[in-house]
């Protein structure tokens, strides 16, 4: 993937956490892709450095919707 595609997917993922919190209750941990520093903006950083955001970022969102999916949902009917 080309650096431009990476930041590409890097830009479409943040607005996928950020659309994700607003639509629901929970929040998405930014711990480990805010440590880094790399933002979609961040065009001068390197093209490793924007693979680990999009990998951190990715974590945390997909480690939130499983957590959210675990939930037991009761069996009633309308």
């Amino acid at each position: 993937m080309k650096k431009q595609e990476l930041i590409h997917l890097h830009g479409l993922l943040a607005e996928v956490a950020n659309h994700y919190e607003l639509r629901s209750d929970n929040k998405v941990d930014h711990t480990a892709y805010d440590d880094l520093g790399v933002q979609p903006t961040s065009i001068h950083k390197s093209k490793t450095d924007h693979k680990e955001a999009v990998f951190a970022l990715a974590q945390g969102i997909t480690s939130e919707i499983t957590v959210v999916e675990e939930q037991p949902i009761s069996a009633t009917a309308d």
